[in-house]
């Protein structure tokens, strides 16, 4: 049984702030990602948590992300805004964007920001979650190197490529929260049973021949499986459309991985859409939502996307979270 460690978020956030700064991480980079990592923590997303911190601060030391990156805000027209991470952590982008776009959206009703040469983005649902805070409905597309092949074929020509949707509610969580990749399951997922030397269950990935596999360190050498299949690749294509063509970003064929230290900074890319529901919907969005909602709660046993998220993140606001302390371990290696 893996040996854990109760943490606070406050404490693991601290940590994280540490961690990333001591690598190299300008207090303005780390701050964003380590209050993402305190609340992926919290929301029970691990493999995006504080497992990944030893991996930002080596690919910061070995250049693959600039740890020092200034991002540089545009806005080209009046409901667009473009931000160029400068191969720095998406959060700081996403961030700066944010600052524009939430009173943007506002103002005219719906807004957009397109992200470039940046770098991965962590859990998606934590930014469109803020927006959904901001009283906006939020939608986001990320691109990853490529890892899933095309239907028919067996050469990854697009990423795990999530996307995200946000719904405002009225207690200040998202109403809905969908937050899935193009893949059966997160990639990183199988990186992390990889790093314990866990096989993986069948369906997760496929070998270099598009064989199903339960060897994870085989499925990272050929390709995920697409969600649904054929609909699984469709939905990669549209993230990458969104987040890498429509803004400039590289395309996943020619991303550098995100894991491991070869190539250079990935410089994917984000999309994100912030809608005021109450300009499109008279008024009527909550009500909307309420009710769709409440039918599918009102079936026994049937849960809406997000809420086991919310369930997590409020048990661990008042009880902290247990962490590994093999990860602890590493991160205390960082800190000396």
């Amino acid at each position: 049984m893996t040996e854990t460690r109760l943490l606070s978020l406050a404490e693991i956030e601290d940590l994280s702030l540490r961690a990333l700064m001591a690598a190299g991480t300008s207090e303005e980079n780390a701050r964003p990602l380590a209050a993402a990592t305190a609340a992926t923590e919290a929301d029970g997303v691990a493999s995006h948590g504080l497992a990944y911190i030893p991996i930002y601060c080596e690919h910061v030391q070995c250049g693959k992300v600039d740890g020092q990156a200034v991002p540089v805000l545009e806005q080209p027209r009046p409901g667009v805004i473009t931000v160029d991470a400068a191969t720095g952590f998406a959060h700081a982008a996403i961030d700066a964007g944010f600052e524009r776009l939430i009173p943007l959206a506002r103002e005219q009703g719906i807004a957009a920001l397109a992200i470039n040469n940046s770098y991965n983005c962590g859990v998606l649902g934590y930014h469109t979650y803020r927006l959904a805070q901001a009283g906006l409905l939020g939608l986001g597309f990320t691109n990853a190197p490529a890892s899933i092949a095309p239907s028919g074929g067996a050469k990854p020509v697009v990423g795990t490529n999530p996307f995200s949707v946000a719904a405002p509610g009225e207690d200040g969580d998202p109403a809905v929260l969908i937050d899935q990749s193009a893949s059966t399951i997160a990639k990183s997922e199988v990186m992390k049973h990889a790093r314990e030397g866990k096989p993986i269950p069948e369906g997760w990935a496929l070998d270099a021949d598009g064989n199903p596999t339960t060897d994870p360190e085989v499925g990272l050498k050929g390709s995920m499986a697409p969600s649904g299949g054929y609909k699984g690749v469709g939905i990669a294509l549209l993230t990458e459309i969104m987040a890498a063509a429509m803004t400039g970003a590289t395309l996943g064929i020619h991303a550098s991985p995100f894991s491991g230290t070869a190539g250079g900074p990935p410089k994917t890319g984000q999309m994100f859409l912030a809608i005021d529901p109450g300009v499109v919907s008279g008024g009527q969005f909550a009500a909307r939502m309420t009710e769709l909602c409440a039918a599918i709660r009102f079936q026994e046993g049937a849960h809406l996307p997000g809420d086991g998220r919310r369930a997590r993140r409020h048990a661990a606001h008042k009880e902290g979270v247990r962490v590994s302390v093999a990860t602890l371990d590493r991160i205390g290696a960082i800190l000396g």
